[in-house]
């Protein structure tokens, strides 16, 4: 089994400092979906399998774990994709610079333009309650939001997830992410805590805007999911 707090961030989190979103929990745990699809079990053994497969079946649709490694389909489940990711940390964030301030609180009021935004970009799962998970912030222009970014999983004391790091394709390449990862940081900083966030492994453009911010490659990661067979 692995050690690091950050090697099984959905375990943590729905075990720890986001238990109360967990609609399931004993040897496998599962976010309430309007969060997320996320799932994770306790370790790969019979008991745990099973619980696991009892997750998945308690609402439709996908479940995602993400490991260090794929995980086993239990009995009943299937295998829908892989996909292989790259944990990153930010030791040293990038601090905020002028104008970062811009970016504006979102809230109820934005839930609408969110998840249109979530949806049509895919930066990773997006549920009705997504933008609750903590602080989401955005730039807008003429009532639009052009991009935004916020906080998810809290896997450990410590550490928190930048997340939803999306904006719109006509308004790329101004820096408008940069920007607002920087925000999130701030925050997450401020807390005492350390940013870290997922990326899709061949997402090499992504990656590199990280990586100018202050993140460095942590560990290879895999995200399974998983449906009923």
């Amino acid at each position: 089994m692995t050690s690091h707090p950050l090697d099984r961030p959905v375990w943590g989190m729905l075990t720890g400092r986001q238990a109360d979103l967990a609609v399931v929990a004993g040897d496998a745990v599962r976010i309430d979906p309007a969060y997320g699809p996320f799932a994770a079990a306790r370790d790969a053994g019979e008991a745990a399998l099973a619980a696991l497969a009892a997750a998945v079946a308690t609402h439709p649709g996908e479940v995602w774990l993400v490991e260090p490694d794929e995980w086993p389909a239990p009995p009943g489940t299937r295998v829908i994709r892989t996909a292989p990711l790259v944990q990153m940390v930010a030791d040293d964030p990038a601090p905020m610079t002028a104008g970062d301030e811009e970016a504006v609180l979102l809230g109820a009021a934005d839930a609408d333009q969110m998840t249109a935004l979530a949806l049509a970009t895919e930066p990773g799962p997006w549920g009705d309650k997504t933008r609750i998970y903590g602080d989401f912030f955005g730039f807008r222009r003429d009532g639009q939001l052009l991009a935004m970014a916020g906080q998810r999983m809290l896997p450990a004391p410590g550490f928190d997830e930048v997340s939803a790091v999306c904006t719109w394709p006509a308004y790329q390449g101004q820096g408008l992410a940069a920007r607002l990862i920087r925000r999130v940081m701030a925050g997450m900083t401020a807390r005492g805590a350390t940013p870290f966030l997922h990326s899709y492994a061949g997402n090499a453009r992504a990656i590199g805007l990280y990586e100018s911010l202050g993140f460095r490659v942590r560990r290879e990661m895999v995200v399974t999911v998983l449906g009923l067979a």
